[in-house]
């Protein structure tokens, strides 16, 4: 399918995972990419490579999230390179936990910086450049409505609060045809947290298919909502969680 053909899209923190995931998807789907990454400029290369064997531009931006001034000048600078962006998915994420009384402010202002103000910032940037049919995706977490394990207070709340602000941006932005989102991944099979990781069984026996997602089934829900087939989705949180949160 060609849904997003002659779309540009920004995937932050787009070089692993879930990011790099949909950065695929999105590419498979006829859009161009850039992404950002923050250390690894290896495995960002490789994600661009894998967006241009599908016959799309890619584009690999060094950039830390918590860094105001870095995140905006690669909304700026995909807009530079493409002309243009209509979606930008809002992927990094700082996922600190532990116990209540370990974290620090070093440790809160991080996760509330890569969490909550930079998904706000790239979307207040990103909407400057953005259309009708433009879209906001921001990835949250199940744990957003369900912390099951002790030391997640922390992250918890800063993945609710993207609940919030996908519903005031969804308010603001709607006139404009301009819709956003919040995705939900449950246990998802990455390198941070591996299907086959020690404490896997456990968390998989939390959903009601008693399994991981791959990537890509996160991915296919972004790629949903980023095309003009989720065009009266707006100010929705999505559970793809495989029932974890039932």
């Amino acid at each position: 399918m060609n849904r997003l053909e002659e779309h540009v899209v920004l995937v932050t923190g787009g070089s692993r995972g879930i990011g790099a995931a949909v950065a695929l998807r999105l590419a498979e789907e006829g859009a161009d990419v850039a992404l950002t990454y923050e250390n690894n400029a290896e495995r960002a290369a490789e994600v661009v490579e894998r967006v241009k064997a599908v016959g799309r531009r890619a584009l690999a931006i060094q950039a830390d999230c918590a860094v105001p001034e870095r995140l905006t000048a690669a909304v700026e600078e995909t807009v530079e390179t493409f002309g243009r962006l209509d979606v930008l998915v809002n992927n990094a994420a700082a996922f600190l936990v532990g116990p209540l009384e370990d974290m620090g402010a070093q440790e809160i202002d991080r996760t509330l910086a890569v969490n909550i103000r930079a998904p706000f910032l790239a979307s207040q940037a990103a909407a400057r450049h953005m259309g009708q049919g433009g879209r906001i995706i921001s990835i949250g977490s199940n744990m957003a409505e369900r912390a099951v394990f002790p030391g997640l207070a922390l992250y918890s709340m800063s993945k609710t609060a993207l609940v919030g602000m996908t519903k005031g941006l969804a308010r603001e932005l709607g006139p404009r045809g301009i819709t956003v989102n919040v995705v939900h991944p449950g246990p998802t099979d990455t390198d941070a947290n591996p299907a086959d990781g020690p404490n896997a069984a456990a968390i998989a026996g939390f959903t009601a298919l008693g399994r991981y997602a791959g990537a890509a089934e996160i991915a296919a829900t972004v790629a949903h909502l980023a095309s003009s087939d989720g065009a009266y989705i707006t100010g929705a949180a999505i559970n793809v969680d495989g029932g974890f949160t039932a």
